[in-house]
This record gives C-alpha cells, structure tokens and sequence, in this order.
C-alpha cells in the first residue's frame, strides 16, 4: 500500500531562475569579449586568464539554461523522473570545465616564469575594473536563487572567482604600474588557476552526492525515524530511503510497519496522511511513498535496516 505526493515536473530549481541566468550569460559575455580585446592590446596573461575563466563560466550558464530546458520535458514510462537529472549531469560539466582552466592557466604560468613579457598596465587596470563591476552586478542577480539550485550555484560560485580574478588583476596591474614588477602579472595568473579549483572540488562532490543518492545535506535520517514513530497506529519503521533526483526535489520512502487494525480504509488513509504531513513540514520533502505492513506480517521481515 503506497501513498505518493506525485509533483509535477515542469519547473526545476533552475528553471524558475532561467532569466536570471540569460541576465548572467550576457554579461559574461560582454566581459569576456572586452577582457581578451584588452589582453592582446596590454600583454597580460592574468587578464587573458580572468577573459578564459569567464569564457568557461559561459559555457556553463549556457549549459545550465540547455539543461533546464531538457529538464522541463514531461516524464514518461521510459524515464518516470523526466528528465531532470539532466541538471545534474550540467553541473557536472561545469566543474569539469573549471578544472581543465585551471589547469591550462596555471600550465602557461609556469611557463612564463623567468621570461614575462611587459605588460600595458592602464588597459590592463581599466578591463580588470570593468569585469570586477560586471562580476558584482551578476553575483547580485544570482544571490538568491544560488540557495535552490546545484547549476545556480555553480554559476555564482564561478562569477564569485571572477570577481576574486578581476582584484588579483587590478592588484597586479597597480604593482606593475608602480613598481615594474612584471613577474606580478605571472603571479596573479597562477593564483587565479588556484581559486578556481576549490570551486570544483566543492561543486564537483556536490554532483557526486546526487548521483550517488546520498542523503541530502542537512536531513537527519534518525530524526526522522522519530517523527514517523510518533504517528498514532505505527509500529516500526525500516528499508528508508531519502535522496535527491536534482536540486530542490527530494525524494522519500520508507516501509512502515503498523497495527493490524489501523489497515482500514479510513485508518490507513489517516495514517498515510499525517506521515506525508509530517514529511513536508518538517524536513521539506513533499514527494514521499510509504509502504504500510501490519505489525503481525513484520516477522517474515529479515532483515529491518534504515
């Protein structure tokens, strides 16, 4: 016996901010476009690596709006979730797309230890500046809905490295300008590849929690054990699962075992109704499926593991 909280599927967390996104993606563009023109005019591999790591950021908007686009096609017999793990999987590429930029500006750096080329300091500066202000812009666009969803988040963590990027500029930029230093645009390259892959580690084992179905962050699997148990008519509870299909929707189901004579038609359904209640009220996990068992069927249960 199943009682299913059945949400549609039109809607994912990314979806309801595709705007905001579009708002982000063009921004970034503008800013990458202006950063490599300013690149080639000033000599600068730290402002060429920021133009790269926006580029990549891009790219992973870009792919975050083609997912929430995939995502919003209805289920089907083939695939009962639709198609929203497809906003995952986008996440996925974006930390990836992180990493191999990283990888690449910081290669470059190493090679142009000893050997840095002079730089235009005030195009340089009046670039850096530029993206810093075009980064804060997107990181107020993206504040809010970074907290409902895995490729928002991805975004914002990438534009909040651009910022980081565009002050290592502007600071080397300045140390150039006042000192000749030019190994300062080297450095500040290096360090820009170095911001970048913490980022992806957190955003990349994010990922890897949703695919792995792990319980989702901040769900306390005993605490809820206890709120199941104190629904009048349940006896036990075992065989519970919670995970996450993609950001904001997560899923439950438990099998739940409870006396012979709540499994009435009208007792069953009070008993489904308050745990569905008690799920989504408590722990924000409305798409819930329990499977009731009488107490008097638990002993041909071997096994009673959460």
């Amino acid at each position: 016996m199943g009682h299913d909280h059945n949400h549609a599927h039109g809607v994912t967390a990314t979806g309801k901010h595709r705007r905001r996104l579009l708002a982000v993606l063009s921004i970034t563009l503008a800013v990458v476009l202006i950063q490599v023109i300013g690149a080639a005019l000033s000599g600068s591999l730290a402002l060429l690596a920021d133009a790269g790591h926006m580029l990549s950021d891009a790219a992973g908007v870009f792919i975050a709006l083609l997912a929430a686009w995939i995502a919003a096609r209805p289920a089907s017999d083939l695939r009962t979730y639709g198609y929203q793990r497809a906003e995952v999987l986008a996440a996925l590429a974006n930390a990836l797309i992180l990493v191999v930029i990283a990888v690449v500006i910081f290669t470059e750096a190493i090679r142009r230890i000893g050997s840095a080329p002079e730089v235009q300091t005030d195009i340089m500066l009046y670039a850096a500046v530029f993206g810093a202000a075009a980064n804060l812009a997107s990181l107020l666009i993206l504040r809010q809905a970074q907290k409902e969803s895995l490729n928002v988040r991805g975004a914002y963590l990438e534009v909040l490295g651009d910022l980081l990027g565009s002050f290592a500029v502007i600071a080397a930029a300045l140390v150039i300008k006042f000192t000749g230093y030019h190994a300062a645009d080297t450095i500040a390259s290096a360090l820009i590849a170095l911001m970048i892959l913490p980022r992806a580690w957190h955003l990349l084992r994010d990922v890897v929690d949703v695919l792995l179905e792990a319980t989702p962050k901040g769900v306390e699997v005993q605490m809820i054990r206890e709120h199941i148990l104190s629904v009048a008519g349940v006896v036990a509870v075992h065989d519970i699962h919670i995970w996450t299909i993609t950001s904001g929707v997560p899923v439950f189901s438990a099998h739940v075992v409870v006396e012979d004579a709540v499994l009435s038609a009208r007792g069953a359904d009070q008993v489904l109704d308050k745990l569905t209640t008690c799920l989504g009220s408590h722990f924000d996990t409305e798409h819930c499926t329990f499977q009731l068992e009488p107490a008097s069927h638990s002993e041909h249960e071997s096994h009673q593991h959460a």
